[in-house]
């Protein structure tokens, strides 16, 4: 079986929309399948691990690594800035691991013009009433903030026409099993599905010339 680089898939949603607890949940159904962990200069939130969650660094260590070209792609989201490792994601395509990229439009439009050939899916909620809801449920943010967010919210949303999937958010385990068939239909595309049992169609395309019984 020839080995086949592995898919880059961009997954881009409003504060709130629940992409974070759908790719994980993704995750845990689907093998061969791993996460780009981003940099950032946020802070960190409770529960969340240092080089698991993210790669938490000062604003002075995110600039040196945007001066040196180590990132994908990088933003500043409510003036937080947020980067992509060029190299490790490199590194997880060419062992042949399928990755999503959790960013925002910004950062998405920057990885489509530097590599067209990842896929893009873009997480939509229910209602905008059931947006505000998960956002105040968090119990982390202030009602100013929230509303920013959902300001933000909306210029986010425009910009789905630019994605290749849309997934809307609203019975969890239905919208966990649409990004999980997203993934696997990419997988059974002809090309990586030739490159993956290129032995096994050259075996079954062989035309075996009848044998000639020999003349005395």
């Amino acid at each position: 079986m020839s080995k086949t680089l592995g898919t880059l898939f961009i997954v881009s949603a409003p504060s709130g929309a629940g992409k974070t607890s759908l790719v994980k949940a993704l995750l845990d159904k689907t093998d061969a399948l791993g996460v780009s962990v981003s940099h950032t200069t946020r802070r960190q939130r409770p529960g969340e691990q240092n080089g698991v969650n993210y790669h938490f660094v000062d604003e002075d260590q995110f600039c040196s690594l945007v001066e040196h070209g180590d990132f994908l792609e990088h933003a500043n989201v409510f003036g937080n800035y947020y980067g992509t490792s060029k190299a490790t994601v490199q590194k997880q395509l060419n062992a042949g691991e399928d990755v999503i990229l959790e960013i925002d439009w910004q950062g998405a439009r920057q990885v489509r013009q530097l590599m067209p050939q990842a896929r893009s899916i873009f997480i939509l909620p229910p209602s905008r009433g059931a947006l505000r809801e998960r956002l105040t449920q968090r119990g982390q943010d202030t009602s100013e903030v929230i509303n920013g967010r959902m300001d933000r919210a909306a210029d986010e949303m425009d910009h789905y026409d630019e994605y290749d999937y849309i997934v809307v958010n609203d019975q969890f385990e239905t919208a966990v099993d649409e990004l999980r068939s997203i993934i696997l239909a990419e997988r059974l595309r002809q090309p990586k599905q030739q490159r993956r049992h290129a032995e096994l169609l050259r075996s079954l395309l062989t035309r075996e010339v009848p044998a000639i019984d020999s003349i005395d």
